[in-house]
């Protein structure tokens, strides 16, 4: 196993999560390095878009038997062509499999894999591990979670904060809910993940927390391309604003993480527009439950949804100032 674990769960133990800027670390010493496990296990990962299959990829190579599944045929095509194990059902995938994985894209998504006649409830054999790692809302996740657990399915609700190349790299944060027991059962599969974890609480917390560290992280996108636009449309050259930006103290991680693809015309989708607007409707829905206002994450997502219907869908987050730069451009024409 490799980095470091921060599921010391016991009282008073380091809980914070400070860390959670998307993935990166300062101490990378082990990063990318596959430490072999010290048991093979038989694993099943439900989802196998970006963030699945980089998952489930990163798990194979570290020498464990993996099986991939997912709704859209042309993905398991595309993904056996390129020599993963994929099977044609989830009865197939689950077969055999004690430990299950989920990367599913929203609520919806859970829920019809999770439950039903066809789902891993159903058919997970009794005593299986499902680490369901989406991000979705708590509710949902402690739906599923009690279905589970009455069939005697151990259930660890884990999100997971970073892009694709990092979960395939094994760099992702970790934030993890539930039993404390299963936790650390999943703890040897999750140390191949993710660098840093933290332990948020039972079933359902970390969910909250992902929605929260997402709801800031479409925010600060958000700002950080209307003030860039800004800048630029005010004479400042672009590489000389983003230099000094990102040694000043407006820079944040997803500034000096996306801005130098965005400065190249680079929008191939890390994270996508549409997955953004979806996680700050999650947050407001959020604070729906808990009679909080969100008027700040309801302004945000009003402009994602703006770029959406604007021709961004599908194209990264950052993309957002290709929409500032274009309303700059035909304001000034």
């Amino acid at each position: 196993m490799h980095g470091r674990s921060c599921f010391n769960t016991s009282a008073g133990a380091e809980s914070s999560l400070d860390t959670l800027d998307g993935g990166d670390t300062d101490d990378d010493r082990n990063a990318g390095v596959i430490m072999k496990p010290t048991a093979k296990q038989r694993i099943a990962v439900l989802g196998m878009g970006q963030m699945g299959s980089g998952m489930a990829g990163r798990l194979a190579e570290a020498g464990h038997d993996v099986l991939g599944y997912d709704i859209n045929p042309r993905t398991r095509t595309d993904l056996a062509g390129k020599g993963m194990a994929m099977a044609d059902t989830v009865k197939a995938a689950l077969d055999g499999r004690d430990v299950i994985l989920t990367s599913l894209p929203d609520p919806k998504a859970v829920l019809a894999g999770w439950l039903g006649e066809a789902g891993l409830v159903a058919l997970a054999a009794p005593g299986s591990l499902c680490i369901e790692l989406s991000t979705i809302d708590p509710g949902t996740m402690r739906e599923v979670g009690a279905a589970a657990a009455a069939r005697g399915l151990d259930v660890v609700d884990c999100p997971v904060s970073g892009s694709p190349a990092e979960a395939r790299q094994g760099k992702l944060v970790l934030i993890a809910g539930g039993e404390r027991a299963t936790v650390e059962r999943a703890s040897p599969v999750l140390s191949l993940l993710g660098e840093t974890w933290r332990y948020t609480g039972g079933v359902g917390t970390a969910k909250v927390v992902k929605i929260v560290n997402n709801m800031m992280s479409m925010g600060n996108v958000l700002i950080a391309a209307e003030a860039f636009a800004l800048g630029t449309a005010a004479g400042v050259e672009p590489e000389t604003l983003y230099d000094v930006l990102s040694v000043s103290g407006g820079r944040s991680h997803h500034f000096t993480k996306r801005f130098p693809n965005a400065l190249k015309g680079n929008f191939d989708p890390g994270f996508k527009m549409e997955l953004g607007e979806k996680d700050l409707a999650l947050g407001i829905e959020l604070g729906r439950t808990v009679n909080l206002p969100t008027p700040g994450a309801s302004a945000v997502r009003e402009l994602y949804a703006l770029a959406l219907a604007e021709g961004h869908r599908g194209r990264d987050i950052v993309s957002l100032l290709a929409m500032y730069q274009a309303w700059s451009q035909r304001r000034n024409s």
